[in-house]
């Protein structure tokens, strides 16, 4: 038997009484809008307006304060000035109201002493358990149960605007910006795609985006859930929450905003948010399988696939037109994305051949012409490629303007949608009319109108369908105890670096460093020509600043002519640094270079980062990042996730590169990253070179940073 069990917000988002600190009678204000959208969607609970202003409103009796209510609350919508507002959630406290919503502003979004207040706020929550959304906040709307606790006009109903709905599947949202949340809900509605619930969270002051997403995750009213987030406070929620999605196969579509150094700035002063660095978010969304975008419509258009169509098995798409240009749009924009559009099989054609006009082509894009419209031969089509193995995923190119004629009937398409073996969706290239949209929603259609936003989601349904989750990593426990007296100095040396490295168990190159020059000659010895010899120097972060290096040194001679030459250039160049010595190292052999680092997230903590280039990883800007540890695996596939992968799968004949060394070290270093957070900022390895496969990597340089 199993015991269904309550989420702690489930009498938040379903409350039985609703209390208004601050109602008004004036519909036209925020105050008077919440009680008006309360009723008008016909919220079933009990409602009490709260001012000592008013005898009534609207017919319900209005209450001078919380405690003359008298009735169990579970959920109180404070919009009151904010300097009372403190005073009204002690009273909520006090007469045990489970939860309150803080419309009211002016606070840690004004800084100043406004920041007290809303700590404050949270306090209270955390010692008397009342669970409080915002302040600033815009409130939620269940539209499955009518409860419009928001001042969203979005909310409002208009009997002569019935609603569209063509999804049985539900999206739920939870945005930081209450006017970008019910912005989605709004736009969403407009295409037919149901709701379970949308949230703005403010300020966050007690409850926060990871709490409400882990709420989504286990609600089965919800089937897609969209983010729109600046920072994550409640950041552990939030990852479990994350995980929770990515091992029931939710899908969650998510934009984070504040990525530019002006969106950075906004987001501070917006919702007193801490944006963190936007790397770092997209390693956690990418770890989840989070769907990112960047574009309101385009996000929703991606949510409207993903409520209408199974998962592909595939990337193989059909395109089938009414209009031979249209198609070949579709095929090009479906192409770009990296999705195929192969031709059909002679048998395909050939029964595709009997329903469309002579003129028409089978090939793919399927052009039936407008004449097979009304023929029966779209439709047929359709159902022909649903069941055909030769591809995953149709799309229909159409034109839907007409306010008078529908291409397809309603009682054939109905049953052909509801059982669809793969997905199958629409876009008009004409604006599709309200008399199309809404006669194509009765057979649980969708129709998309922006051709980019629809390749785009059509890939990202073949990404979530690929998806799978990197299983957990244990964090090793043991950190030899001896790491810190390496980490005397805020930034170390090359050597410094290794030291560490090595003693933390990393493989490096047999290397000597020479503090006097009577050494040399025997650490040439030991080491062996052709030679690299490197300035060192913990005041000398990089090397190339002062003609530091010097490589393919093959005598004894040229070996004391480079020692001298190093030291005298960096003496030259940086006479005040403290010069450990010189570098003696053996010359690595060939490899395609890569750069593995680690770094300390304010939000999520230690990363670690791969990329390709070496000493031009800065230029192409080719790097994975994910939360650190990873395992091998999961390095892997950040290899296999640059740009320039290839470089190490035998690229133009190359011998493949030894990828799993290569991996092994990055889950290695990853590892001490993720032990050493307390006390490392920074570990660099680059370049690493990655050898033909049986032949491991070179570690070239190293750089470890001290935690300030």
């Amino acid at each position: 038997m199993t015991v269904s069990v309550r989420h702690p917000l489930d009498s938040f988002f379903n409350p039985a009484s609703i209390a208004i600190i601050g109602a008004s009678r004036d519909t036209h204000k925020i105050p008077g809008l919440l009680l008006a959208f309360l009723r008008k969607n016909q919220f079933s609970g009990a409602i009490y307006p709260v001012n000592p202003n008013y005898p009534d409103i609207d017919g319900l009796t209005c209450y001078p304060s919380l405690g003359a209510i008298g009735e169990p609350i579970d959920l109180a919508i404070v919009i009151i000035p904010a300097r009372v507002v403190l005073g009204a959630l002690e009273d909520c406290a006090r007469l045990g109201v489970k939860h309150a919503i803080i419309i009211s502003s002016g606070f840690a979004e004004e800084g100043g002493d406004s920041i007290a207040m809303q700590d404050q706020i949270a306090a209270l929550a955390k010692r008397t358990g009342i669970r409080i959304s915002g302040p600033n906040a815009e409130g939620y709307y269940n539209q499955i149960a009518g409860i419009a606790a928001t001042f969203s006009p979005t909310v409002d109903v208009k009997p002569d605007q019935p609603l569209l709905v063509a999804t049985k599947k539900r999206i739920g949202i939870v945005a930081q910006s209450g006017g970008i949340g019910f912005a989605i809900y709004n736009r969403a509605k407009a295409l037919g795609i149901a709701l379970s619930t949308v949230i703005s969270t403010g300020n966050e002051s007690d409850l926060g985006a990871g709490e409400f997403l882990d709420y989504m995750v286990q609600d089965p009213a919800t089937d897609v859930i969209l983010l729109f987030i600046e920072g994550i406070r409640d950041v552990d929620k939030f990852l479990s929450a994350a995980r929770k999605a990515a091992e029931i196969g939710k899908p969650v579509i998510v934009t984070k905003v504040g990525r530019s150094g002006a969106g950075e700035r906004a987001a501070a002063s917006h919702t007193a948010s801490m944006a963190g660095w936007t790397a770092a978010y997209d390693a956690v969304f990418a770890r989840y399988g989070f769907i990112v975008s960047n574009d309101l419509d385009e996000a929703v258009s991606i949510a409207a696939v993903l409520t209408t169509s199974p998962l592909p098995k595939g990337e193989r798409v059909a395109v089938v037109t009414v209009s031979g240009g249209a198609g070949i749009w579709g095929a090009d924009a479906v192409s770009a994305q990296g999705l195929q559009v192969p031709e059909l099989s002679e048998g395909v054609q050939a029964t595709i051949r009997g329903l469309i006009p002579s003129y028409g082509s089978p090939r793919n894009p399927i052009d039936i012409t407008a004449q097979a419209v009304h023929s029966g031969g779209l439709q047929k089509t359709i159902e022909l490629l649903d069941k055909s193995d030769e591809v995953d995923a149709i799309l229909v190119v159409i034109s839907l303007s007409s306010e008078t004629r529908m291409p397809f009937k309603t009682p054939e398409l109905k049953p052909v949608i509801a059982a669809q073996r793969k997905p199958i969706v629409f876009w008009s290239y004409t604006l599709p009319s309200n008399f199309a949209r809404s006669g194509l929603a009765e057979s649980g259609v969708v129709v998309l109108s922006g051709l980019a936003h629809v390749s785009v989601a059509m890939r990202r349904l073949v990404d979530h369908a690929r998806f799978e989750l990197a299983q957990p990593v244990v964090e090793a426990a043991h950190v030899p105890a001896d790491l810190a007296k390496h980490l005397t100095a805020r930034t170390l040396s090359e050597h410094d670096s290794k030291t560490l490295l090595q003693m933390a168990g990393v493989a490096l190159p047999n290397e000597i460093l020479v503090a006097d020059k009577t050494a040399l000659v025997a650490a040439v010895s030991k080491v062996g020509f052709p030679l690299v010899m490197k300035i060192q120097s913990r005041d000398i972060p990089h090397k190339s600043e002062v003609s530091g290096v010097k490589i393919n040194i093959a005598t004894n001679e040229e070996a004391a002519a480079a020692y001298d030459a190093l030291i005298a250039s960096a003496q030259m160049h940086r006479p005040q640094a403290v010069l450990q010595g010189v570098l003696v190292s053996p010359m690595a052999k060939k490899g395609v270079e890569i750069i593995v680092g680690t770094l300390l997230d304010r939000t999520f903590g230690p990363m670690v980062m791969v990329g390709l280039g070496g000493v031009t990883t800065e230029l192409f800007k080719d790097v994975v990042y994910r939360p650190a540890p990873v395992s091998a695996h999961e390095a892997s596939e950040m290899l296999n996730g640059l740009e320039g992968a290839p470089l190490l799968n035998g690229f133009r004949g190359a011998p493949h590169a030894d990828v799993s060394v290569a991996a092994a070290l990055i889950a290695q270093i990853s590892q001490l990253a993720a032990q050493l957070k307390g006390e490392v900022a920074e570990i660099e390895l680059n370049p690493v070179l990655v050898h033909p496969v049986g032949e491991g990597v070179t570690i070239v340089d190293a750089l470890v940073v001290r935690k300030a």
